[in-house]
């Protein structure tokens, strides 16, 4: 993209956008699927020298404040090209895993029906017996259109709740890499169990070193770059226990909803009062009721409201009732631009993690200092949690420090 001429840019301006064109774009979190239908993208073009790609350019403050990466649409257009065999869009655009579908309720008639139709059944017995769902996972054997497929299981199992295997998305979900992280001094509070689904962390990370950390989701974990920062601020070099479900197990494509579901489940049978959850995706009737049922039994679930910017649409989980949604500001206090606003965003928090090349930031890596707010001010799940943990939340947080960022943080800021 051509940068814009602005008589208004100075000089040192300018040298400043040369640079910021020049070096490696920063990491941050990636933004959750599109809301509509994807186009058929042509190739990325080479990027002319001396711009910063997907920068508009407005003025100097909004080029130092906005997040230097790839957008939405154009990452998970490069997910498509690369799986293709394996991800496509449902008719809402959102990502889903090919030939996958989900239904609830089915009864046997309807299960050998839509066996019938050429469709495998894997249920999900553990997610059955602890979140009382009646969830099964159904795989389109004759690999028809999902249009195709979707109407085919609606005519066989009409009073069955039915929905798409949707893909739920971190930031830098393929990224493998560990974070590197200074050690922590021996904690002074008192230990907690908390949860956290996201990608792999490293548990030798120096920062976790005070921490009990249960993984769950892979026989082989791999860490990830984002899961491991989201599990430092969440633990923040205490002895906490941390349960940690790993929805990519070092594949590119993974988040699905029936893995989120099963990792909502385990932290259920495990009683994990508090758990961070900094995905972002589409409603769906699985989540929805999943949600619903670890409110009920007394879960506080925190999750990240997503970086689309104040315009889009919500996102969730974090958009589902009770869930306390979290945006993100910067060191001066203000909100980040492609922080979510709405009134699925309860509190902001700090989403900025390191600086230069390596710097990360999104509502990510806020939601874990509200998270971990909520840790300590509930040691087990208990009917009513979810409201009184906000009350609390809410006699905590302040008002920012920047004018134009209270409209956009629910009941204000967090600090850890």
């Amino acid at each position: 993209m051509h940068l814009r001429r602005a008589s208004a840019l100075s000089i040192p301006v300018l040298a400043l956008v040369l640079a910021l064109g020049g070096s490696t774009p920063v990491h941050a979190q990636l933004l959750g699927p599109v809301q509509q239908r994807l186009p058929n993208l042509p190739p990325p073009a080479t990027p002319v020298p001396g711009t910063v790609p997907g920068v508009d350019l407005q003025n100097a403050d909004d080029l130092l404040r906005r997040s230097q990466t790839l957008g939405l649409k154009t990452q998970v257009e490069a997910l498509l090209r690369r799986e293709p065999q394996r991800v496509t869009v449902d008719p809402q655009g959102a990502p889903i895993l090919r030939g996958e579908f989900l239904a609830m309720g089915m009864s046997g008639p309807q299960l050998d029906a839509v066996q019938a139709q050429g469709f495998t059944v894997d249920r999900q017995t553990t997610t059955d017996a602890t979140l009382g769902l009646d969830l099964v996972v159904l795989h389109d054997s004759r690999d028809r259109s999902t249009r195709k497929a979707m109407r085919i299981l609606q005519r066989a199992a009409p009073d069955a709740t039915l929905a798409y295997q949707h893909l739920y998305f971190p930031a830098g979900g393929s990224d493998t890499a560990p974070a590197t992280s200074s050690s922590s001094p021996v904690p002074a509070t008192p230990a907690r169990d908390i949860g956290m689904i996201d990608g792999g962390i490293d548990p030798a990370d120096p920062a976790l070193a005070h921490a009990r950390v249960e993984t769950h989701g892979c026989s082989t974990p791999t860490a990830s770059r984002h899961g491991t920062a989201v599990a430092v601020r969440l633990v923040a070099g205490d002895t906490d226990t941390l349960h940690a479900a790993d929805l990519w197990c070092g594949d590119e494509v993974g988040g699905a909803t029936a893995g989120l579901v099963d990792a909502l489940a385990w932290m259920d049978r495990e009683q994990v009062a508090v758990i961070n959850i900094s995905l972002v995706g589409p409603d769906n009737p699985v989540l929805a009721r999943a949600v619903q049922a670890m409110i009920a039994r007394g879960h506080v679930l925190v999750a990240a409201a997503g970086n689309d910017g104040p315009a889009a649409p919500p996102l969730f989980p974090a958009a589902y009732p009770a869930v306390i949604g979290v945006g993100a500001v910067d060191a001066d206090g203000r909100v980040l631009p492609e922080s979510a606003s709405g009134k699925q965003v309860a509190f902001c928090a700090p989403g900025v993690v390191g600086s230069g090349r390596g710097m990360l930031r999104g509502t990510s890596f806020a939601a874990p200092i509200v998270a971990r707010k909520a840790a300590h001010a509930l040691n087990a799940p208990r009917p009513g949690a979810a409201a009184q943990v906000l009350q609390n939340l809410i006699g905590e947080a302040r008002a920012p420090d920047a004018h134009d960022s209270g409209s956009r943080c629910g009941h204000g800021l967090l600090l850890p």
